[in-house]
């Protein structure tokens, strides 16, 4: 039996009417080989024996396929379709290795736990050569991530293959400064800006940090590919350390996106103004806390940071969502309204984006203008975007000061 008819040493397996279409081991290339379909059966039925692998850094772009209407997916899904639970580790790992690209990455908003239909795998392998790779919705680096997990528990040569050519992919769409685009290759406009929204900067360095210090489920990397790792999460940190925005000559936090060389806040799409920005400081700063020996630019860099969100948190406030007459919008349908209400009791909140040099809490609806008021934009944008959230709040209140402790006795002396 020829080796490609062997689940075990598959990239992805298509059933279609008898024949298994299989990507070759070694290559982009697909090869189509005809297979008993009891061997198919057999070899992904014994879920039980995997340890599963959480999928939840696929969540994001799964709500886009199956929530966000999007006239452009060369698949859609269908309503109520299936999905794998995190232990089918092996049907998980196939949809991975169908949806990878030529060039490494994976397109953005699909689910990849879905249990797929034939004609969408069809559709799916028709479109392998393109470059629409994105790392919007923390897409690529999670499948990374998964894949690693996933060799860590079988090292079998086409998963270990996929996953290097992801890993590859990473370092070779880092900025020489060391950022990351939205979108690689070919960024353009705001995609083409160092972004750190959508998990997008801060998950890849996670997927690196792990790859260059040996974590579990990447002690089968090879040295050559750690050590680059560590390089490109060095330059990544000088990247950070860059854009953080400063007030007055204090560091306070940074926005969604910056300039890819200027390092200066950008707006990205019209709603998304150049501002200060919590949940994404947040992320960064549990990004630069992984270091139990800070350098004293990065200790000056979290407590600044820090500082920022505690001065800016919003007190005695909620969001609340009211009921209101069903409305269709572009990509989204709601039933409702989100106001915000005097609560005093309720926990400290933080707004998406604060005004650089106010820090008023700001928003915008699609026609881009500023407004100081929730009530004041469309609708379509209240129930489109989380305006407010609790991003920092575990940060503020535990990790960092856990953190501050931990480090206290290892600091340079001033």
């Amino acid at each position: 039996m020829p080796r490609h008819c062997l689940l075990r040493n598959a990239l992805a397996v298509v059933a279609l009417s008898g024949t298994v279409l299989l990507p070759a081991i070694y290559g982009p290339s697909l090869l189509t080989q005809t297979c008993d379909a009891s061997l198919v059966h057999g070899a992904v039925q014994n879920a039980e024996e995997w340890k599963a692998i959480s999928v939840d850094g696929f969540q994001s772009s799964a709500h886009h396929w199956r929530n966000i209407r999007d006239a452009g997916r060369f698949i859609q899904a269908n309503p109520g379709q299936p999905a794998y639970s995190p232990s089918q580790v092996r049907e998980i790992v196939a949809n991975l290795l169908l949806f990878q690209r030529d060039n490494g990455g994976w397109p953005k908003d699909f689910d990849m736990t879905a249990v797929l239909t034939a004609d969408q795998r069809k559709e799916v392998l028709a479109t392998r050569s393109r470059s629409d790779t994105s790392y919007d919705n923390g897409n690529i680096h999670s499948q990374v991530d998964y894949l690693a997990r996933a060799v860590a528990q079988a090292e079998e040569p086409a998963w270990r293959l996929a996953c290097e050519r992801g890993l590859d992919f990473l370092l070779a769409s880092q900025y020489p400064n060391g950022g990351f685009p939205q979108r690689f290759p070919n960024p353009k406009e705001f995609h083409g800006h160092i972004t750190f929204n959508d998990g997008v900067m801060i998950g890849i360095l996670e997927v690196l940090d792990d790859a260059a210090e040996g974590a579990a489920h990447f002690r089968w990397l090879d040295v050559s590919r750690r050590q680059r790792a560590r390089q490109a999460v060095q330059r990544g940190i000088g990247c950070i350390l860059n854009c953080q925005i400063r007030e007055g000559g204090a560091l306070t936090g940074w926005c969604q996106q910056h300039d890819e060389t200027t390092f200066e806040p950008r707006s990205a799409r019209t709603f998304e103004l150049a501002s200060l920005c919590p949940q994404e400081t947040a992320e960064i700063v549990r990004l630069l806390i992984r270091s139990k020996a800070p350098s004293p630019a990065v200790l000056a860099s979290v407590e600044g940071a820090v500082d920022w969100l505690t001065r800016v948190k919003l007190l005695g406030v909620r969001v609340q969502k009211v009921k209101a007459p069903r409305e269709e919008f572009l990509r989204h349908s709601a039933d409702f309204d989100t106001v915000i209400v005097t609560d005093p009791k309720a926990r400290p909140l933080w707004a998406r984006h604060y005004e650089i040099g106010s820090n008023r809490p700001v928003f915008a609806g699609r026609d881009g203008i500023k407004k100081y008021a929730l009530a004041e934009i469309e609708r379509e944008r209240r129930t489109g975007t989380a305006w407010y959230g609790s991003w920092p709040l575990a940060l503020v209140e535990t990790e960092y000061p856990q953190w501050r402790r931990q480090v206290e006795g290892k600091l340079p002396s001033p």
